[in-house]
């Protein structure tokens, strides 16, 4: 869109791309983003379910995680793979139990609690566009585009999990909404690829979208095989997503930069 980088971008575009925190966007990306939110549902699950802890009090316990990881991660001086996943598993995990308090614990269901998620992504991200004149994720380079970039994605991580769930439990199964998700982001990938639609909007839509999928897939590892799951444990599941994680960390190029074809059309 036309001038919408003006009050951000354009300054940033002068910095040199060190001071970028954030990851080039590129297929490495969505690979670990998508490990990582089934990391969070079968973690989250772990912890609320599995030790009887409860959604409120998970949420607590992660939310606190998550406020040392982001903290560390606004205060550092340039881009580090670990701690940058890190505070994504830290929004994951804490998404997924505070999704479950919402649609369950406060009985106003997935309906619901999924038009309050919507509602809080459409206001972070609305907030960031009229501070900051552009919600493009280019170049995160200052602190508060930065905390704006960590709440819009705390929020959308909270939605996909209400929306994976609300999906896989209409009828779809897990399998199904897995399916379901997956075709979604193809979608959104074409229109990044062959339209001159927003990037910026495109990548929040496949950012969203890529929660909904680890969640289902998640479900599907852990759930009981009589609710279409596999059973398998959530202790177990969680450790070798994590360790699958580190593994493609380590073997996709993590470094700071753009968003990919960004400079091919004004976002």
């Amino acid at each position: 869109m036309p001038g919408e980088r003006a009050a951000e971008s354009e300054p940033a575009r002068a910095l040199p791309v060190a001071f970028n925190r954030v990851p080039e966007v590129a297929i490495g990306f969505w690979i670990i983003k998508i490990a990582a939110t089934t990391l969070g549902e079968t973690g989250g699950d772990a912890l609320s379910m599995s030790l009887n802890l409860g959604y409120a009090a998970s949420t607590m316990i992660f939310f606190v995680l998550f406020a040392i990881a982001v903290t560390s991660q606004i205060r550092a001086r340039k881009f580090h793979a670990f701690l940058y996943w890190t505070v994504i598993v830290a929004t994951t995990l804490t998404g997924t139990t505070m999704a479950d308090f919402a649609d369950r614990s406060l009985g106003i269901g997935y309906a619901g609690g999924s038009a309050i998620l919507f509602t809080l992504v459409i206001a972070a991200l609305v907030t960031w566009r009229l501070k900051m004149g552009s919600i493009s994720v280019d170049y995160i380079s200052s602190a508060k585009v930065e905390m704006f970039y960590w709440t819009t994605i705390l929020f959308s991580n909270t939605l996909g999990t209400a929306l994976g769930d609300w999906v896989a439990d209409s009828g779809p199964g897990y399998e199904g909404g897995a399916l379901i998700f997956a075709g979604c982001i193809a979608l959104v990938a074409l229109l990044y690829f062959f339209t001159r639609l927003s990037h910026s909007v495109l990548f929040w839509a496949a950012f969203v979208l890529t929660r909904p999928l680890g969640a289902t897939l998640g479900d599907l590892l852990t759930k009981p095989v009589a609710n279409g799951g596999l059973n398998l444990s959530r202790y177990s599941s969680s450790a070798a997503i994590a360790v699958f994680m580190v593994i493609c960390i380590l073997l996709f190029p993590q470094r700071a930069g753009e968003h990919p074809g960004a400079r091919k059309h004004d976002d």
